[in-house]
């Protein structure tokens, strides 16, 4: 296929293809799956965390919404990052954020062989991780009109599961006279908060992860027709859609499900049905759980591809991923963000009982450090726009700057506390490492590029 170099990627994106993809990578294992890990660490007051969750995130929007509007780009964040903070700045969320959904592909394409095995129990799980990578890679490769069509479509799906489950939880709540069921269950057992406000504030870490894939509409944005309108209009739906789902869905949980018994052995919404005794529903659901993790790994393929593509447009990777297909498709740049693929198989060779928790905790650290820079990032951006002539701003966050500064302590804070929850150490034992490998290649870079006079001519902020 004839390759273009340097090409621009296609403006195809309608508002509600950008809510639907920034939906279907943040509706993913971490509502069907890591919800019973978030209600066994705090309790009913997980209601609470998943709240504060969806606070930080909506304040993430608001910036995200004036920056990305004022300067649509592809490379998005990184690109901001480096144009109001600096040049490293720009350099490590971008390829943070890079790594981030590399990993997590990896981590999904791992989820989806384990689902595949409730049907096909003798068939090697690595037979399934070939086969949904290929096809992923294959709609990602052929053009945006095709990914955009195909993630709506999954989030379609996992969108009406859960109203389908708050339609039938409300059933089960007003036609059951079950004495397990009912609000007794937010105080039995503990009481609403039974691990204190350490469990609570523990879960709106994990309750993050369920939310990360919002920021992806900024990503899209520089696919997106008239920017000015699609983006924030997006950006106001997937916070209201995501955190009525999340908080109405865990909420409507608990109150059948009594707290003790989700955990992340199996997902609670199986144990939900299994309560509705409703037959084959465990297969439907592990069928919309599957659907989930496509989804999820589809969003975030094209994430990573699209930052890479940005950073070989900055130079600040290889020329060879600055290319387009015909379709308008940084095709290359497809094939490099796979590895997340290979890794995840080899990491599970070589140690297969830690695999998940060494391949999530760097995933983590990459897309929260993202967030955080983002608020920074907005900081810098009001504080300059105005010098540099810029266009009267169509979007401005509210509260600024006390609203931006709080959700960037807040998310510090959250950062810091993992170093003292074993099981979330891991996040900061290999983030910390990852940022300074990533400052001494930058200095490198910086180093070889004074020594070549060639390479400084051209630079352009795509």
């Amino acid at each position: 296929m004839e390759k273009k170099q340097g090409g621009s990627l296609k403006r195809e994106l309608k508002t509600n293809q950008l809510t639907m993809i920034a939906m279907g990578c943040a509706i993913g294992t971490g509502l069907f799956l890591g919800s019973g890990l978030a209600i066994s660490t705090a309790g009913p007051s997980v209601l609470i965390s998943y709240a504060i969750g969806a606070f930080i995130v909506l304040l993430l929007m608001g910036c995200l919404a004036e920056m990305t509007v004022a300067y649509p780009t592809s490379g998005s964040f990184g690109t901001i990052a480096e144009k109001y903070i600096s040049p490293m700045a720009g350099f490590l969320v971008r390829y943070s954020y890079w790594i981030a959904n590399v990993l997590a592909v990896g981590v999904e394409v791992s989820a989806i062989a384990v689902y595949m095995k409730y049907w096909f129990s003798t068939v090697p799980g690595v037979i399934w991780i070939v086969l949904f990578a290929a096809i992923l890679i294959y709609v990602n490769i052929t053009s945006v009109h095709t990914f955009a069509s195909f993630e709506y479509w999954f989030s379609m799906i996992k969108i009406s599961a859960i109203v389908l489950f708050v339609l039938l939880g409300a059933y089960v709540l007003l036609g059951s006279d079950t004495p397990s069921t009912g609000f007794s269950n937010y105080v039995n057992d503990g009481g609403f908060m039974p691990f204190g406000l350490w469990g609570l504030w523990v879960a709106v870490f994990i309750s993050l992860f369920s939310f990360l894939g919002t920021e992806m509409i900024a990503v899209t944005a520089g696919e997106a027709k008239d920017p000015d309108v699609a983006v924030p209009k997006a950006l106001k739906a997937t916070v209201f859609r995501l955190s009525t789902f999340y908080v109405l869905t865990i909420g409507i949980m608990l109150l059948i499900v009594p707290w003790q018994s989700a955990g992340i052995e199996v997902s609670p919404f199986v144990k939900v049905m299994e309560i509705l005794n409703i037959p084959g529903a465990s297969g439907v659901m592990n069928f919309i759980i599957l659907t989930a993790a496509l989804s999820a790994m589809n969003s975030q393929l094209y994430a990573s591809t699209r930052m890479i593509f940005a950073l070989a447009q900055e130079k600040q990777a290889p020329s060879w991923f600055n290319q387009v297909n015909r379709k308008g498709v940084p095709s290359r740049a497809v094939a490099v963000s796979t590895l997340g693929v290979i890794l995840a198989a080899l990491v599970k060779v070589l140690s297969p009982d830690t695999s998940y928790a060494f391949m999530m905790g760097i995933s983590m650290f990459g897309a929260i450090f993202t967030w955080f820079m983002i608020f920074v990032s907005h900081l810098y951006f009001r504080k300059n726009w105005g010098k540099k002539g810029g266009r009267q701003l169509p979007v401005r966050m509210i509260g600024f700057p006390y609203l931006t500064i709080l959700g960037g302590l807040l998310l510090a804070a959250l950062m810091i506390s993992t170093w003292f929850t074993p099981s979330f150490k891991i996040v900061l034992q290999f983030g910390v490492p990852w940022l300074i490998f990533l400052c001494i290649v930058f200095k490198i870079m910086n180093w070889t590029k004074k020594s070549s006079p060639t390479d400084t001519k051209n630079k352009r902020v795509s």
